[in-house]
């Protein structure tokens, strides 16, 4: 069975209100990442994300640059156990 690790980022910047959460469902949709995406009251983008190595990586990457019209300034990264919990990958709200 392959290795299944996670990511939970904390994306700061211009990152709400430029279809952040839709194109990051998208991504992971392509990616097959599983998990979850949602705005903070703080403004900022918070993302749960699980897959293999390759996957989560990849993610990571999308994640520092975003949507088109979003301005990524720093991307807070944890490296939580992956709880197999998550079949899809969803807009939370």
């Amino acid at each position: 069975m392959a290795e299944t690790i996670a990511i939970q980022a904390t994306v700061h910047g211009l990152v709400q209100g430029v279809g952040f959460r839709y194109h990051t469902r998208s991504m992971a949709a392509r990616i097959g990442v599983r998990g979850w995406v949602r705005n903070n009251p703080d403004g900022t983008v918070e993302i749960y994300a699980e897959g293999s190595p390759e996957q989560v990586r990849r993610m990571e990457d999308y994640l520092h640059s975003g949507p088109p019209h979003a301005h990524v300034t720093q991307v807070e990264l944890r490296r939580p156990h992956a709880t197999g919990t998550y079949r899809t990958f969803s807009i939370e709200y």
